[in-house]
């Protein structure tokens, strides 16, 4: 008697459905079962959910899936529609599935089973809409928790909180691998040290864990008898947890399994098609979870060990100074950017320890792990540069032409701001500071000029001559600009990160980041450093994790340097000094701000104006009848009757200016007229080769103490 025939007998009827090829063959009972004529035919996938209530489709799409990866049967309750979309008949599917390739083949049976009359509960109730429900929301609640989670840690903590609609385990545990042996990433549920005999366990063991992780696929095991009888070797270890039921799932991530979760429960769990779904759901979405935890810390350790690596350590040692420096990277990625500062030892110096440093800070264009080469490179650059004692000018210099020839390997790629090709740029401050004098010779390509926050309080921000950023003209100058810097003031460098972020440009954000400096109290660099980058993107924000990472705008790098104030100094002038070159006529209006700076707090307003007006009319009068430059250098100091401004415009022409009486149509002739109507005292001084023309103003009435 055929198979066939005996099936029939019992109302079972035989199917096989192709994946690859989407036919689904029936015999002659299994189309009656569906509702067509008793004989065999060959249907496609869409005639044959035809046949399926809707619900019930979805849910056996699910438990055949489940039962692909797993290579267990499937089982499944479905009911069979009607052309009008009535229920007729109730079928019990079971099938095995066979795997050929990427393809697979389902062979099962299809046996009519007996509705439940009203008030009684069969053996294999359907799942309720209810239970449902609960199921999807809580695995959209764990896909939630999942994403959130930012490393191993958190995602260990949130796998430790689930709580599965009606089958909570009690006890959790996640295995990795270390080459060939097992290792437990965390659990929950058993005691600091539970783990211990199953840390480095071999993978040849006859352990569930290990064997999931060996042959991918899950393990069920829903009573203490079933896992003594399958794993007898390793049953002694789990025995005195007195759980009664465990589940196995591998982590699997793009094919590959990194490892095995362990659901464990104290009471007995039949672990249904169902079940099984979401246990193996919530652990496609833990490994996902670990999988981007683990990446995520690796970046950050890379991105640490990177910083680590270009960044110098400011220690203790160089005398007379005290350094503080911040490097704030853009959110995303590596965290690692174009944006650096150095610090470097000049050779010369004296035997008291005194000599030279260079401060160097600069940004490579882009944010990307090349702008972090190029960093790197162009760092180790300067520094060698430095060292061989070039003066900045040349430092510069040499440093442009460097990276002009760097970017020749890339001039025929596209895209000069792009991620990956294109010339790059970028911009640097390089200042060469004396140690015993305090000078400081600058030279600039196209980065921020420096600040200085005066003894008192007051900054000023320092205008400096430069040229264009590194690496675009092989042949660019760099003009050197001298200033000094006094005990107890601080020199302050940045990039324009620390200006422009928050919907800043460089002029508000210049007047946010003065505000700061000025505010601060006290001498301590390392919180006044915390302080500027605070005010850009809040507590903490000198870290380079947490959520405020993500709204970074731009790399930032700031460096501090300040005198240590000499004990017997009392009082120091506030002072400010700059050359405007022939060439350069626009930076008079630079010498009018250094003015209205230098007297932020002069109590008589239209005294502020005169001084403004005679610095400009000075300047003015240097650029245009001689040939040289004008240096201009303006001092406020106190007095016994209260504060002086004291301002001197210099240049290198013997010819000595002259009082003209101009008419009312004239545009010129009126500079000395007007230091004779506005300035208390004034003169001019011939001074070897050149002249010093100079006036003084007294304020009327001092703030209190007469110098902050």
């Amino acid at each position: 008697m055929r198979t066939e025939d005996v099936l029939a007998a019992i109302a079972t009827g035989l199917w096989r459905w192709d994946n690859a090829s989407g036919i689904v063959s029936l015999d002659a009972e299994a189309a009656r079962l569906l509702g067509l004529p008793a004989e065999p035919v060959r249907l496609s996938e869409a005639a044959v959910r035809s046949r399926f209530h809707p619900v019930d489709w979805n849910e056996i799409d699910g438990v055949v899936n489940l039962a692909v990866a797993e290579g267990t049967l499937a089982e499944a309750r479905l009911r069979i529609m009607d052309e009008r979309g009535r229920v007729v008949r109730t079928v019990r599917s079971r099938s095995k599935p066979l795997i050929e390739g990427g393809d697979y083949q389902l062979i099962g049976t299809l046996q009519e089973v007996a509705e439940p009359q009203p008030g009684t509960a069969g053996p294999h109730t359907p799942i309720t809409g209810d239970w449902r429900r609960s199921r999807e929301a809580f695995l959209l609640d764990a896909g939630r928790a999942l994403a959130e989670a930012r490393s191993t840690a958190e995602v260990l903590r949130v796998a430790a909180s689930l709580s599965m609609p009606g089958f909570s385990p009690d006890g959790l545990a996640v295995f990795g691998m270390s080459g060939e042996r097992l290792t437990v990433i965390g659990h929950h549920g058993q005691r600091d040290g539970d783990e211990a005999p199953f840390t480095s366990m071999s993978l040849a063991t006859d352990y569930p864990a290990a064997e999931v992780v060996r042959t991918g696929r899950a393990l069920y095991l829903p009573s203490p008898e079933e896992y003594r009888r399958r794993f007898p070797m390793t049953w002694p270890l789990a025995e005195r947890f007195e759980r009664q039921s465990w589940a196995f799932v591998p982590l699997v991530v793009a094919g590959r399994t990194m490892g095995a979760w362990m659901a464990a429960f104290k009471h007995p769990v039949a672990f249904t098609p169902d079940e099984r779904s979401v246990l193996t759901t919530v652990a496609r979405m833990l490994a996902q979870a670990l999988a981007r935890a683990g990446v995520a810390e690796s970046e950050r350790e890379l991105s640490l060990g990177l910083q680590r690596t270009m960044m110098p350590v400011l220690g203790p040692g160089i005398p007379g100074i005290r350094i503080a420096a911040r490097y704030v990277p853009t959110g995303g990625g590596l965290q690692v950017g174009g944006d650096w500062y150095d610090v470097i030892r000049l050779p010369g110096g004296n035997g008291s320890g005194a000599g030279r440093i260079a401060l160097v800070i600069g940004d490579v264009q882009g944010h990307d792990v090349r702008a972090a080469a190029l960093m790197g490179q162009l760092r180790i650059a300067l520094r060698a540069y430095a060292s061989e004692g070039h003066r900045p000018d040349a430092v510069l210099s040499r440093a442009s032409r460097f990276l002009y020839g760097v970017n020749d390997g890339y001039s025929g790629e596209e895209g000069a701001s792009g991620a990956g090709g294109g010339p790059r740029f970028a911009t640097c401050l390089y200042l060469e500071v004396d140690l015993e004098t305090g000078t400081v010779d600058i030279a600039r390509a196209g980065h921020p000029d420096p600040a200085v926050r005066m003894m008192d309080g007051t900054v000023l921000l320092r205008p400096t001559a430069g040229g264009l950023p590194l690496g675009i003209d092989a042949d660019t100058d760099y003009p050197t600009t001298r200033l000094t810097l006094d005990p107890g003031e601080t020199l302050m460098v940045c990039t324009d990160g620390l200006l422009e972020t928050g919907g800043h440009d460089l002029d508000s954000g210049w007047e946010r980041v003065r505000k700061l400096l000025e505010e601060h109290r006290g001498d301590d660099l390392e919180e006044l450093a915390d302080t500027l980058v605070e005010a850009v993107h809040g507590p903490g924000s000198h870290y380079t994790t947490g959520p405020l990472a993500d709204r970074r705008e731009d790399d930032i790098a700031v460096l501090l340097l300040s005198r240590r104030p000499a004990a017997t100094v009392r009082e120091t002038p506030r002072r400010t000094l700059m050359t405007i070159a022939q060439a350069e006529p626009e930076r008079i209006a630079e010498a009018r701000e250094q003015m209205r700076q230098l007297l932020h707090d002069w109590t008589d307003r239209d005294q502020l104006d005169s001084a403004v007006l005679m610095v400009s009319e000075m300047v003015t009068n240097v650029l245009v009848h001689t040939d040289g430059d004008a240096l201009l250098t303006a001092e406020v100091a106190c007095g016994d009757q209260g504060r002086r401004l004291r301002v001197e415009v210099s240049d290198a022409s013997d010819e000595l200016p002259h009082k003209r009486h101009p008419g009312e149509m004239a545009s010129s002739g009126r500079g000395l007229v007007l230091m004779e109507m506005l300035a208390d005292v004034w003169g001019v001084e011939p001074r070897g080769e050149g002249k010093t023309i100079w006036f003084e103003l007294n304020e009327p009435t001092g703030p209190e103490g007469c110098c902050p």
